[in-house]
């Protein structure tokens, strides 16, 4: 870029205001020195309400206001389990007692048979099950609003916390990479009382 040069005016401008000054150290000797250069930014023409030069803008309140993802959520959930066996949960170190693959089936589909599944493996004592969802496909409809990756991967936890299911199910995981990783959740039962 360019720099261009000083017009007649604006040279006699920042003359009158040079004539103004003071100097900070007036005992020194005094020395011409030549006009700096105009910096290459422009300054606003228009005043901004409520603004003065050189005031710190207020900081903004949060950075943004997207849903956090479902991997980030589900991880920051209380651990609600006995912590020995939860670690050996993340380590993949327990083995499922009971699957249940949810692949290509739609929402209609899957909530009952989650519930049917999960009441079930309560009633027979099981307190660890696999529940497999799909990471879901990527796919843009070229519509306004985004449709989220994966319905049943984001639907799922939320079944697994709302009544009848609430009563039964302590934690709910993401799996270990050898069970299916960001596309299955442990979901680990209460004990039968």
């Amino acid at each position: 870029m360019t720099r261009r040069r000083l017009k007649p005016e604006e040279l006699e401008l920042w003359r009158k205001v040079a004539k103004t000054t003071e100097r900070l150290h007036p005992e020194g000797k005094r020395s011409e020195q030549p006009l700096p250069k105009p910096s290459s930014t422009k300054l606003p023409k228009a005043r901004i309400e409520g603004f003065e030069l050189s005031q710190k803008a207020a900081p903004s309140r949060h950075g943004h206001d997207i849903a956090p993802d479902i991997s980030h959520s589900i991880a920051a959930q209380p651990v609600r389990m006995d912590r020995k066996t939860y670690g050996k949960l993340k380590r993949g170190k327990v083995v499922p007692e009971g699957k249940l693959d949810l692949h290509g089936m739609t929402m209609d589909q899957a909530h009952p048979a989650l519930m049917r599944f999960i009441l079930r493996a309560h009633e027979n004592g099981k307190r660890m099950v696999l529940v497999i969802t799909g990471k879901g496909k990527l796919r843009d409809e070229g519509g306004p609003i985004p449709v989220r990756r994966g319905v049943l991967r984001h639907n799922v936890p939320q079944w697994l916390s709302t009544p009848p299911l609430a009563a039964v199910v302590l934690q709910v995981t993401e799996a270990h990479l050898k069970h299916g990783g960001g596309g299955a959740y442990y979901v680990y039962l209460r004990r039968q009382r």
